[in-house]
């Protein structure tokens, strides 16, 4: 059954851009359409994945972000205030002039760990997060 395909328009960074053509050619898909479409099912499989996550959790969130992107630092120090009882600690290391990694480490209900990283997550400035989270262990 042939789905009937509907045209976006994205706008990207050139850089972006670049690398994700490379990809695309080392990959051999047969043209960028074809790797976003795949990029967006990996996208939708890992988003239902972390919408399933429940029970105590222990979670890490790595994140790079610009920080010179205006009051992206006081946002995400009020998120982490926020989710005072579930963040367990944060590292914050510059990587370079322009950007930096923090690593936040949490412990709790799983929804709750997952809803800090999205908020993280959709900030303007933040370029890049990973949230990973495994059980406590003690149903083990």
């Amino acid at each position: 059954m042939e789905q009937e395909l509907m045209r976006i328009g994205v706008s990207l960074p050139e850089s972006l851009l670049n690398r994700f053509d490379g990809i695309i050619e080392k990959r051999g898909y047969s043209s960028r359409s074809e790797g976003i479409r795949d990029a967006i099912r990996n996208y939708i499989i890992h988003y239902e994945w972390m919408s399933d996550v429940k029970g105590d959790r222990i979670g890490i969130i790595s994140m790079v972000y610009s920080h010179h992107q205006r009051g992206l630092v006081d946002s995400l120090t009020n998120i982490q205030h926020e989710f005072v009882g579930t963040i367990q600690s944060t590292l914050h290391i510059h990587l370079d002039k322009d950007n930096c990694l923090e690593i936040v480490t949490l412990r709790g209900e799983g929804q709750v760990v997952r809803e800090a990283a999205e908020k993280m997550m959709a900030l303007k400035g933040v370029k890049h997060v990973k949230l990973t989270t495994t059980s406590v262990g003690t149903e083990l």
